[in-house]
């Protein structure tokens, strides 16, 4: 499986909270799986810091690269052909980051792993 974590995904896997589910939590650790996370995920985090509506042991552009490396993560950059799906994508969520989180995993075709019930009205492998 190809997998992409959504931000309170990779947030609660890197912090160990109980609210990540067992499936899921095996899906990121199988060796046979190949397990990404976006760009659009850190620059998400980095406006949350600087709004004051996320705490992290450091600043995000330090310390999530350095979790994703540490959990050995592929980075996925954002790239043109990901971005171009926005227009056909409909507006069933308006967040921009997860609306690009759809869009890459729609162009990539990735598992997007996230609880967010807006995301799963889209025609997407969700885990």
């Amino acid at each position: 499986m190809k997998l992409l974590l959504d931000t309170h995904i990779f947030l609660w896997f890197i912090s160990g909270n109980p609210k990540l589910s067992t499936p899921v939590l095996t899906a990121i650790r199988d060796p046979n799986n190949d397990v990404y996370l976006s760009v659009v995920l850190i620059w998400e985090s980095i406006v949350k810091y600087q709004l004051g509506k996320l705490s992290l042991p450091q600043s995000p552009e330090i310390y999530l690269p350095q979790q994703r490396v540490r959990h050995q993560l592929a980075s996925l950059s954002l790239d043109e052909d990901s971005v171009a799906k926005l227009i056909k994508l409909p507006l069933l969520h308006r967040d921009p980051f997860d609306r690009m989180l759809i869009c890459q995993a729609l162009h990539h075709r990735l598992t997007l792993a996230t609880v967010d019930q807006k995301i799963r009205a889209y025609s997407i492998r969700i885990i």
